[in-house]
């Protein structure tokens, strides 16, 4: 059987003096979009850092492609892309010259039409490639922030938000570039609050509450309105059933 190329085990992560992670067991295999959904504090982002090095564990452990981050996260981040939910670029430079830069930074060779053909690959119009990043939206910055990926060869890929502030058109061409990054074998770990995306982008749902993973399921097997009232379920401290949306008090 394949390993998973992100996989986080019994994962505990402690941050100012409380329980960020208790116990997480997650699994997301290559071709696979998994959700993380959750309010404030639930968890989510604390999960991609651990992913991604930035935290500690006070016990558990986390891989990427096989990789165990606490022995060597240099080695799980050249495997991973991260897009925060605002993509950071240098104002001043270019679609094409940020690309570039990043990936010299990142020891990637890439000349001035393999630039291109990523941006292009990303979403991102000819006409822009040129323009400065200032005059970038939102949806733009994450295109080069996918080219970057593309240009990584990464396994997998962490988003973080990353339909906050985007309008319906951009967050519908967003969702179809995740969709081509699953469809061409990357594994993509999204910690999100919008419902609607998740069930729109997602193979698999997760929902965390203080901590800990409360409910996952395939996404096939909810609608909108069954996701909806699992959520606020779980986000009132109730437990709810996702095949029969019924709902109890959480021991």
């Amino acid at each position: 059987m394949t390993s998973p190329i992100l996989q986080a085990r019994q994962l505990v992560v402690d941050y100012d003096g409380r329980r960020s992670i208790d116990a997480l067991d997650l699994q997301v295999p290559a071709g696979t979009v998994y959700a993380l959904l959750g309010g404030n504090g639930a968890g989510k982002t604390t999960t991609l850092n651990a992913f991604l090095g930035f935290v500690t564990p006070a016990s558990g452990e986390v891989f990427v492609d096989g990789i165990a981050v606490r022995q060597d996260p240099q080695g799980a981040r050249d495997r991973l892309a991260y897009l925060p939910e605002n993509v950071a670029l240098y104002p001043y430079l270019s679609g094409i010259e940020n690309l570039r830069y990043f990936c010299t930074l990142a020891r990637i060779p890439v000349d001035k039409s393999l630039a291109g053909e990523l941006l292009l690959r990303a979403g991102l119009q000819t006409a822009a490639h040129a323009q400065r990043a200032a005059t970038y939206s939102k949806g733009m910055r994450q295109k080069v922030g996918l080219a970057i990926a593309y240009a990584k060869r990464a396994k997998a890929m962490l988003l973080d938000e990353p339909t906050s502030g985007l309008d319906p058109s951009a967050a519908n061409d967003f969702a179809d570039r995740v969709r081509a990054a699953r469809d061409a074998g990357m594994a993509v770990l999204m910690a999100t609050h919008d419902l609607f995306n998740a069930k729109q982008v997602a193979d698999r749902i997760g929902i965390m509450r203080e901590g800990r993973l409360v409910e996952a399921f395939a996404a096939h097997t909810v609608g909108h309105d069954a996701l909806e009232r699992i959520y606020l379920a779980h986000a009132r401290g109730l437990a709810a059933d996702p095949f029969t949306d019924a709902a109890k008090a959480a021991a």
